[in-house]
């Protein structure tokens, strides 16, 4: 009588463990980034743009770019920080708004030299992609593009850098393996590969057009972290 029980207990417990790993499986299933573009302002891409660590442009659709299932937009409406508490133009609170246009009145303008924007989501999450619109009015570059992701609010201890485009270190984060680019109304997204932290903060130095720095919208994809 008491091996039949077990063998039946034996039996009874099998398929739950194979529904198990099947959900598990299901958790990490990859869909296409959906964005909703801004309307584009200029058309063909330009050539007068010569920096050493220029990425190509790419010729026709852009690739999808695949995320974690489930995913929302981490930075809607939530608060931001500068380095620049006072903007020249407009407003930091436009830099998570949903507005990514290019038009006048869309975009925050931040002092000349190094600046960056911080976003705090509230809490320790899992970020998958960041998706920034700088200023895509007129093709530009905007130079040492660094983003970092860290649970300190100011940056000194728990950093994680996800991009680094500054080939000189002339902002000090060290010599940067990513490739500069040209703005553009699709925004540059940027594969977060799952780094955790509850702040985001953008570090940019002045662009190609000029030495002042701007933001338009920034989109933090992830989820809550467990």
């Amino acid at each position: 009588m008491r091996m039949s029980v077990v063998r039946t207990a034996a039996l009874w417990m099998a398929p739950l463990v194979l529904t198990l790993n099947v959900v598990t499986a299901a958790d990490g299933e990859k869909v296409p980034l959906e964005l909703k573009l801004p309307k584009p302002q200029f058309q063909g891409t330009p050539t007068n743009i010569k920096l050493p660590n220029l990425e190509k442009p790419i010729t026709g659709k852009r690739p999808p770019f695949m995320i974690e299932k489930g995913c929302v937009n981490l930075a809607t409406k939530r608060p931001v920080t500068s380095s620049d508490q006072f903007p020249v133009v407009g407003s930091l609170d436009q830099i998570t708004d949903g507005d990514k246009e290019a038009v006048d009145g869309s975009f925050v303008e931040l002092g000349p030299g190094k600046q960056w924007a911080q976003i705090d989501l509230g809490k320790k999450c899992k970020i998958h992609a960041i998706v920034l619109w700088l200023y895509h009015m007129q093709p530009r570059v905007y130079h040492d593009v660094v983003i970092q992701v860290s649970n300190d609010k100011d940056f000194i201890t728990d950093v994680q850098t996800i991009f680094n485009d500054d080939h000189d270190n002339s902002s000090g984060f060290g010599v940067g393996k990513d490739l500069a680019y040209i703005e553009l109304y699709e925004g540059k997204i940027i594969d977060a590969k799952g780094a955790t932290g509850r702040y985001v903060r953008i570090n940019t130095n002045g662009n190609t057009a000029n030495q002042m720095n701007h933001f338009t919208e920034v989109e933090i994809w992830g989820k809550p972290a467990e």
